[in-house]
């Protein structure tokens, strides 16, 4: 009779000791600051009165598989690496990797793509007098070096520097949803007609630019499994990890829920303005308490927090991109540079590093020219079709993948899992199809779809070259 697995028989490789500084406190803020991210809401609020029955199919059909996948996952595998090492003990080094170059991908594009915003919002902040800063490039250049540089030092610091980085920015993103959800109540005080119903049931509506707004709305929500790959770095990963999902999901929900009801509610008393996609907090704020006098300054605050908020999340994910090579290099599927620890901190300088002059190196294609721009925003289209991509595997994990694996989980978990595997193909279609007026659907549609397939081929690539020179597959007695 074959022996059921524990989490004993799944140990991180001996000689990778990392230094363990994160708790359940910092596990629950680093959930909310991934996943509740500022634009949501107002993509949310594209879809009008509908916006709380489009929030409960997200959460019953990709949030919760997400959730039981991540909390039994994490309690069989609780390794550094996360998803990556879920996916490789469970499939093979090749899926492993390409998992593991998808969620890669997805965070140098997300970061990149958010340090190229600071200036913009900066210039939002400081009002009129600083309308030309998106467009100074050496005030920009020496700007986005400063945060570079920032982010590098404290990521070699490493998490016990992180976490309070992270654990502010958390908390600025549970003030500034406060601060969004009594809006209404004050707007309300001072005589504005509002119609507020956050948990009002309607149907979106059935056109193709509503159903890619539902698209991006059930994806909303993805992160929770970003914390895994720092499991290695965590007290009690096994169950402190799966215990922050339990305490973080209901308040996600609240937030995501009510801060799109008032972006609703606010810009149905002001029906002449468009919602802002990408800073609909700040624009919310805005009509909710004014552009002058004292109300006025608690808007200015909130973007003040949300740029902390930003900051953190880039220091979040660049934290979680920068141990993925690492981990790689530890079962070598990359060179062991990348293994290579600071005799200090523990933290892996190399991969930290490199994943600095990769970024440095996107932030210089989107604005060097205007083909280099049209490649630049063609990665951040894609971003969320690799992290689709990688949440793909991890829904067929417990599903098909390792048959003693499977055993330990409860077999509710496969059924679960096998509805976000449905919605994850539904997002993956959904994702290609732009909720932009102006953009024509076929031609960023065979862009987006291109791009993914064409990042995955160049990892493929790097794969299939890394093994023809030798380098052991998972199970050999090297590896």
């Amino acid at each position: 009779m074959t022996r059921v697995r524990s989490p004993g028989d799944f140990p991180q490789e001996p000689g990778h000791e990392l230094k363990r500084p994160m708790g359940l406190r910092d596990l629950v803020l680093a959930q909310i600051l991934t996943v509740v991210g500022s634009s949501w809401v107002g993509i949310a609020a594209g879809v009008g009165a509908a916006q709380f029955g489009v929030w409960l199919l997200a959460f019953a059909f990709f949030y919760a598989p997400m959730a039981v996948a991540v909390y039994h996952l994490n309690r069989a595998m609780p390794l550094e690496g996360g998803l990556y090492v879920w996916a490789r003990r469970s499939f093979g080094d090749e899926v492993g990797f390409m998992t593991a170059w998808n969620i890669w991908a997805y965070a140098l594009s997300s970061i990149a793509t958010v340090l190229f915003q600071i200036p913009s919002e900066l210039a939002y902040l400081l009002g009129p007098a600083a309308a030309g800063l998106p467009e100074d490039r050496r005030l920009v250049d020496a700007l986005l070096a400063l945060v570079i540089a920032l982010l590098t030092g404290a990521a070699i610091r490493g998490l016990a520097l992180g976490k309070w980085i992270h654990n502010l920015s958390g908390a600025a993103v549970l003030l500034v949803f406060a601060l969004l959800i009594v809006a209404p109540l004050w707007a309300w005080w001072h005589g504005a007609h509002l119609a507020y119903a956050p948990f009002a049931l309607h149907l979106p509506p059935g056109d193709p630019r509503s159903l890619s707004l539902v698209g991006q709305v059930l994806f909303a929500a993805a992160g929770l499994e970003y914390v895994a790959i720092m499991a290695g770095e965590t007290r009690g990963a096994e169950r402190a990890i799966g215990r922050s999902v339990v305490i973080a999901s209901p308040i996600i929900l609240l937030m995501f829920v009510l801060g799109t009801a008032s972006v609703v509610s606010l810009h149905g008393a002001h029906p002449r303005t468009a919602i802002n996609y990408i800073a609909p907090i700040p624009q919310t704020l805005t009509l909710a308490f004014g552009e002058h006098g004292p109300a006025a300054l608690l808007g200015k605050a909130a973007i003040v927090l949300l740029q902390i908020r930003i900051l953190g999340a880039a220091s979040f994910l660049y934290t979680g991109a920068t141990r993925l090579p690492m981990t790689a290099g530890w079962d070598h599927l990359i060179p062991a540079w990348f293994v290579k620890l600071h005799p200090r901190y523990q933290t892996p300088v190399n991969s930290i590093l490199l994943t600095s002059a990769v970024i440095v190196a996107m932030l210089a294609l989107g604005t060097a020219g205007v083909r280099a721009a049209v490649a630049f925003g063609l990665l951040n289209d894609a971003s969320s079709e690799f992290y689709a991509l990688a949440y793909l595997v991890m829904f067929l994990i417990p599903i098909c993948g390792d048959p003693l694996l499977r055993r330990m989980l409860p077999r509710t978990v496969a059924w679960i899992c096998g509805a976000g595997v449905v919605t994850i193909l539904f997002i993956v279609a959904l994702n290609a199809y732009p909720f932009v007026d102006a953009v024509r659907p076929g031609v960023f549609a065979a862009k987006v779809l291109g791009t993914t397939l064409l990042v995955n081929a160049v990892g493929w690539l790097f794969y299939r070259a890394r093994r023809a020179r030798g380098a052991p597959a998972f199970g050999d007695a090297s590896s």
